[in-house]
């Protein structure tokens, strides 16, 4: 029986240890910041920061219009699910506010999820604000206008959330060529609906630290 206990009490030890890294490992992430920032190389679904839910302002010196598509910070949080989307230039997406300020996105998925319900994520913005979205092309990760693009639902392709997500493409040509070699539907920006929502949330998040 005593070999049993020191063994339990050198588990448990083990595992506060591990507990303690981790959290270290996890403050350090999310208080780095600026242009010398690189995102953890095993990147995971983590608990939010609560600077995620705050959008990145709009910088006049960037050259962009107000609306245009811009590049991710390296230092972006995706404000659903706390994940880096400079990590994923193929799966990313962004909403630019009224203001000019953005949100970064993971993946498609995590935008249609954020735009169901911002107010979950500790956002103070509604989906009535958004005066542009636009998603990465899954062949090169150039940006697309969301409501102009083509998704594929039920693919083999696995996301960031090492789940089923849904792949953006130009137009409906390659999206099938797309579907042609790793399988799936295509649907429109109006035809990813609530439910389609519901089934992806429930596959990606349903395991999230939160």
């Amino acid at each position: 029986m005593s070999i049993v206990r020191g063994r339990r009490r050198l588990l448990l030890a083990g595992a506060a240890v591990s507990l303690a890294a981790g959290s270290a490992l996890l403050w350090d992430y999310t208080t780095r910041a600026g242009r010398s920032f690189e995102p953890p190389a095993e990147d995971i679904c983590v608990v939010t920061p609560t600077r995620a839910a705050q959008a990145h302002p709009y910088d006049p010196a960037s050259g962009l219009g107000k609306y245009d598509a811009r590049p991710i910070p390296a230092d972006a949080r995706c404000p659903v699910c706390g994940m880096y989307p400079a990590r994923f230039p193929r799966w990313a997406a962004q909403i630019v506010f009224e203001d000019g300020a953005a949100h970064f996105f993971d993946s498609p998925v995590d935008l249609f999820m954020f735009l169901d319900k911002p107010a979950s994520f500790g956002s103070t913005r509604t989906a009535a604000e958004a005066a542009a979205m636009y998603v990465a092309d899954f062949r090169n990760g150039t940006w697309l206008p969301a409501r102009h693009a083509v998704f594929v639902r039920d693919s083999r392709a696995r996301g960031p959330m090492r789940g089923p997500d849904l792949p953006a493409f130009a137009d409906t040509v390659a999206a099938q060529a797309f579907i042609a070699e790793q399988g799936g539907r295509a649907l429109t920006f109006e035809q990813v609906d609530a439910s389609v929502v519901t089934g992806l949330r429930d596959a990606n998040h349903a395991h999230h630290m939160h």
